[in-house]
């Protein structure tokens, strides 16, 4: 069975860190262009970050960047997401998903661009 697991999620205050991880299993990820997305309540599923299959291209919305980090180990079939400075408007659960790719700098940030999702991490940034 193919599956992707974040992991990392909690409580934190403002201007805390947390370091999100998805790990995969049932194939390998390691030629999959990855991504992170967030939901919050009654809001669209928005992209995060995105980060091509050989980790060198990366892609940020406006809102985090400067403060998140995406990054991969392709050996542990895994990606993470390092979050820094924190603020009450990133809370949402946050949502890991994966779509093969022939391009190793391929980033993708719409959400019908993957095929692979996880169950999804809450993040709660309190003020």
């Amino acid at each position: 069975q193919v599956q992707l697991v974040e992991s990392g999620g909690g409580l934190v205050q403002a201007g805390g860190s947390l370091r999100l991880s998805c790990a995969g299993s049932g194939r390998t990820f390691s030629r999959d262009a990855m991504g992170w997305f967030r939901q919050a309540p009654g809001k669209e599923r928005e992209f995060v970050a995105a980060i091509g299959w050989r980790g060198t291209t990366t892609n940020y919305a406006d809102v985090v960047k400067g403060r998140f980090t995406i990054s991969r180990d392709n050996v542990k079939n895994t990606e993470y997401l390092q979050m820094n400075s924190l603020k009450p408007e990133d809370t949402a659960a946050y949502y890991c998903a994966a779509e093969p790719a022939v391009s190793g700098h391929s980033t993708y940030t719409e959400p019908n661009q993957y095929d692979y999702w996880g169950q999804g991490t809450q993040v709660t940034v309190s003020s």
